[in-house]
């Protein structure tokens, strides 16, 4: 036999055991099963501020009920579809994992999934799909069965700095136009020619979102095909490239590189590094936080907006990608029913609603069905928080397209958003057409060969 098969069987396997024995630590008294108690293994990759809101959450539950008592093990940093596989390998899968990565459908092909039709009714399961936002319910299903439950929704919109916005009497953008023409007026160039400021900087990574506002899908479910590089697609691409010829691809790459070397996270925006810049609902917590710092050493505080994608003519209103965190329960779980009390019970179903409402507040998470939104508690937070109410309101939009649900989804992405890189940072890249086309290719010859192996 191979002996580099052989070392990597060991490795896996040694992997396994050390992993299986990590799960089985209990140094935190708080985390012993009660007797009476079925045990719920889950996974999570939260960490800082927002482990705490988790572990506040598994209380909650653990007090709710008297059935199934939920251990939280925090899995942070990357591979955690490797983790699985080895917990799986080593006979000791959690019970339920919470991811945000597109595995879903790489790991229901491969069998290692259990669809939620296998744990709750199909009468349950139809009443969560009805339950469910278009976009929650889009990314948990795979070939019409449901492997996933959404407990979360992350969705993209511009921001602005609104102070800077009033002085120079100026509103936010309703259009692409109107975009353009404020990112230039906004943007400063120093005698030297090197940018200070951008207006707007449009974001490689971004072009999920920009290509389902001009109008575009990645992905045709219906007819099971790729479409990255369809004329939408393409006119977006085109439209972001047009920053890279107007202020050099060299001075672009440097300036966005930059923003790596802010301390911290520190969110672009908040540095005066640009005027409008397209994120996530989780920055809204960065801006509050800049403004109480503000506050508290007495200098003016700098208000911001938050407002829809401006879509170019012919294009698509409230649009965006959208992407989120979900439950998977993995084949050879031991407590599945106990997993799905508990995804239930997180993401609002069944009669949870209120429970929901408090969790999402405490993380300042979107909800993934209206139900929970309509809670006075969630209400109450929105009307404290009008730049959140936003991102709330275009969860609901059709217009959110999630990233396709298909195996091989994570190699999708990165092509896309290498080719989207190259059309924004080399001073002689291929025409944006050119390089779709050729991205779209690479995805094709890849999701042909996953297809066709064994």
């Amino acid at each position: 036999m191979n002996r580099s098969y052989i070392a990597q069987v060991a490795i896996v396997v040694l992997g396994a055991g050390l992993l299986v024995a990590a799960m089985l630590e209990r140094p935190d008294s708080s985390q012993v099963v009660p007797a009476d108690r079925r045990e719920v293994v889950f996974w999570h990759f939260w960490g800082g501020e927002d482990r705490k809101v988790v572990e506040q959450v598994v209380a909650r539950f653990n007090n709710s009920q008297d059935r199934h008592f939920v251990r939280a093990i925090a899995m942070p940093g990357n591979n955690l579809d490797m983790k699985l596989f080895l917990a799986v390998t080593g006979g000791e899968p959690p019970d339920v994992i919470n991811q945000d990565d597109p595995i879903m459908a790489d790991w229901a092909e491969r069998g290692a999934l259990m669809p939620l039709e296998d744990i709750a009714s199909p009468k349950e399961v139809a009443r969560l799909r009805d339950w469910l936002v278009p976009a929650a319910r889009r990314l948990g299903t795979y070939k019409n069965r449901m492997y996933a439950l959404c407990n979360g929704l992350d969705i993209r919109a511009l921001y602005y700095n609104k102070s800077l916005f009033d002085d120079r009497g100026m509103s936010a953008p309703t259009t692409l136009i109107e975009l353009d023409n404020i990112s230039e007026r906004l943007t400063e160039v120093d005698p030297q020619g090197r940018v200070q400021r951008f207006g707007y900087l449009p974001d490689p990574r971004r072009l999920w979102a920009w290509g389902v506002v001009f109008g575009g899908e990645f992905w045709d479910e219906t007819q099971d095909r790729l479409r990255s590089d369809d004329e939408p697609i393409v006119a977006a691409l085109e439209w972001m490239a047009t920053y890279r010829e107007r202020y050099d691809a060299g001075q672009v790459a440097a300036f966005r590189q930059g923003d790596q070397s802010l301390p911290g996270k520190t969110f672009p925006l908040l540095a005066n590094r640009y005027a409008m810049v397209m994120d996530g609902q989780w920055r809204v917590r960065d801006i509050i936080a800049s403004q109480q710092e503000q506050r508290r050493v007495g200098t003016p505080v700098t208000e911001y907006g938050v407002c829809s994608l401006p879509p170019p003519d012919g294009g698509r209103t409230d649009a965006g990608w959208v992407n989120g965190n979900f439950f998977l329960v993995p084949r050879g779980a031991k407590n599945p029913e106990g997993a799905w009390e508990f995804m239930k019970y997180w993401s609002g179903f069944g009669g949870n609603e209120q429970a929901a409402s408090e969790t999402c507040v405490a993380g300042g998470w979107i909800p993934v069905s209206e139900q929970v939104i309509e809670q006075p508690e969630f209400q109450r937070f929105l009307a404290e928080q009008p730049l959140f109410a936003e991102f709330v309101r275009l969860a609901s939009s059709p217009n959110q397209i999630p990233t396709a649900v298909i195996p091989g989804a994570g190699y999708f992405h990165r092509t896309i958003n290498d080719a989207a890189a190259k059309a924004m940072y080399v001073e002689q890249a291929d025409s944006p057409r050119t390089l779709l086309t050729g991205a779209t290719r690479n995805v094709e010859a890849h999701l042909d060969a996953r297809r066709s192996s064994p």
